[in-house]
């Protein structure tokens, strides 16, 4: 299990709680979540996700087709803890970064 401030994630089973209620992923969003919360605090270029969760090389415009999934990735998440103490972060024409909210 990974356990991260507001989320439990269940590698093992694909599974996503937040107090013991299951949040519904898709398959590329399970994918998405958890490569972003194991590299929490590290920026990954489009071209690094894009291989890890699709399997293969980028084409060119695999931003667009990450940012959907990561678009509806936060809206679930966010649903389900609005006041979340991490963030799925842009960094503009990069990628994305995981990150736990220190308070």
């Amino acid at each position: 299990m990974l356990s991260l401030p507001g989320l439990e994630i269940y590698p093992g089973r694909r599974k996503i709680y937040r107090d013991r209620r299951e949040i519904n992923l898709t398959t590329k969003e399970y994918d998405l979540l958890c490569l972003l919360a194991t590299n929490r605090g590290q920026v990954l270029t489009y071209d690094q996700i894009y291989r890890k969760v699709w399997g293969e090389d980028a084409y060119g415009d695999e931003s667009n087709a990450i940012g959907c999934h990561i678009r509806h990735l936060r809206e679930k998440l966010y649903e389900a803890e609005p006041d979340a103490p991490f963030t799925i972060r842009c960094v503009r024409e990069v990628g994305y970064c995981f990150e736990v909210n220190s308070e």
